[in-house]
């Protein structure tokens, strides 16, 4: 049986939508800007455009636009959230879930590395909201089945999901307010000397839409670090997460010079290390990155609640082997 959620067009969690930039392409003077946007993203009509307008969604040369203005081509449109649509409906299927609690409220999962979030480009099943569906029928009448934030494909961990309504909208809340309570163990390349606090506005990378960076234009992020331990050419790093913006924390980590180990694509300069230790990291095949605590207030009650997860074994092994690594 399909299942259409709720959202057929679904954005970024929240704290993660991530503004668009972008040039008017010159074939599109003399349409409306309403007609032009639907040409530029054709999964949503013009009526829908519509309304981001209206909402002061949709900014024209750095001013608020209007549906019914002229475009010529050329000029720099900016929207308050990339549009990430899917046409296909959500389908549930047989995925396992590792549930860590389960209430009438919420269910906290333990997410695996290699599971992706939600259906979007490239990967429209086999995600981890087909798999709620699948487990937990009624999340369809909750917005995107229930999920309100989200870990990378590759990281492991902690995630809530709403599981009704009025627990959907205050996990939001409480995710808007940065009262959720995140946190991570990352190992990156090189030996941190001391923790500290990194206050650098995260937004997609002018040319490579896949990646984000440090930029101006981006939105504020901020996160916390503490040395956990210290290995020969690694640091295991607690990293708290004061906002949530997309790949935040490779991106931070990157920008102070201690990329995550096993990053593919925040991955810094590359380091010769021993042949056991070059081979341990090639074989991870993803980023160390763990969320391994989560907190937050219970959405029906209101008293705070809390979980912790061990290491993820395929990063406790990885470790294990970087204890003796040594450069070469």
């Amino acid at each position: 049986m399909k299942i259409l959620t709720m959202q057929s067009f679904h954005y970024n969690s929240p704290e993660e939508n991530e503004p668009l930039e972008l040039k008017v392409p010159v074939e599109y003077g003399g349409l409306r800007l309403d007609q032009a946007l639907a040409r530029l993203f054709p999964d949503w009509s013009r009526s829908r455009w519509q309304a981001q307008i209206e909402a002061g969604r949709v900014r024209l040369n750095q001013a608020l636009a209007q549906q019914k203005t002229r475009v010529w081509g050329g000029e720099s449109l900016w929207l308050e959230t990339e549009p990430e649509v899917f046409s296909e409906e959500v389908v549930p299927e047989d995925i396992p879930v590792e549930t860590v609690a389960l209430e009438e409220a919420f269910r906290v999962i333990h997410k695996p590395a290699g599971l992706v979030v939600h259906p979007g480009h490239g990967n429209w099943r086999g995600t981890l909201q087909n798999a709620l569906l699948f487990h937990d029928p009624a999340v369809a009448q909750v917005p995107r089945s229930g999920i309100v934030h989200r870990l990378d494909k590759d990281t492991s961990g902690l995630m809530v999901v709403a599981r009704t309504l009025a627990a959907h909208g205050e996990l939001v809340r409480q995710l808007q307010a940065r009262t959720v309570h995140r946190h991570y163990w990352a190992l990156v390349q090189g030996q941190v000397r001391e923790g500290g606090r990194v206050e650098a506005p995260v937004g997609r990378h002018a040319t490579q839409r896949t990646r984000m960076a440090i930029t101006a234009a981006g939105r504020p992020a901020v996160t916390h670090y503490e040395v956990v331990r210290r290995l020969p050419c690694h640091t295991l790093l607690e990293c708290r997460l004061e906002t949530g913006r997309t790949h935040q924390i490779r991106v931070h980590m990157e920008h102070l010079g201690f990329p995550l180990a096993g990053d593919p694509v925040y991955k810094g300069k590359s380091i010769a290390l021993d042949g056991r230790s070059s081979a341990a990291l090639r074989d991870f095949g993803r980023q160390a990155l763990h969320a391994f605590h989560l907190g937050f207030l219970h959405p029906d009650t209101r008293q705070p609640c809390a979980w912790d997860i061990p290491l993820a074994a395929d990063m406790a092994r990885l470790v294990e082997v970087l204890e003796e690594a040594v450069y070469v």
